[in-house]
């Protein structure tokens, strides 16, 4: 008797495989701060699916995969925030977003 397609792991894994390919593949290809930050959280959603699907198929204690999850949530959610405030400073300074505008940055 086989299984159906979603009762097996190999689904999951490569469509989480997918996902850090095009996150990885925009942020190398996006020219804007914007279009980098959405990048960013594609690969935090592809390392909380690999997470989900290797616990829901291989742990014994289906609780520890769950909570790591949601700390991978936490920080995508404070990376947004960081990001979205250092973007607004960018923003009001040089009145652009695009990395290549961005190559006199003083610290």
């Amino acid at each position: 008797m086989t299984l159906p397609l979603f009762e097996r792991p190999a689904i999951y894994l490569i469509l989480a495989v997918a996902l850090l390919v095009i996150g990885i593949f925009g942020f190398l290809r996006r020219r804007t701060l914007i279009g980098m930050l959405i990048a960013g959280e594609i690969l935090f959603m592809a390392a909380s699916l690999n997470v989900m699907a290797l616990n829901r198929f291989f742990a014994p204690e289906p609780a520890s995969g769950q909570i790591f999850v949601l700390l991978i949530m936490g920080l995508a959610a404070g990376e947004v925030a960081i990001g979205l405030s250092i973007i607004i400073a960018v923003y009001r300074n040089y009145r652009s977003i695009r990395t290549r505008d961005l190559t006199e940055l003083k610290g």
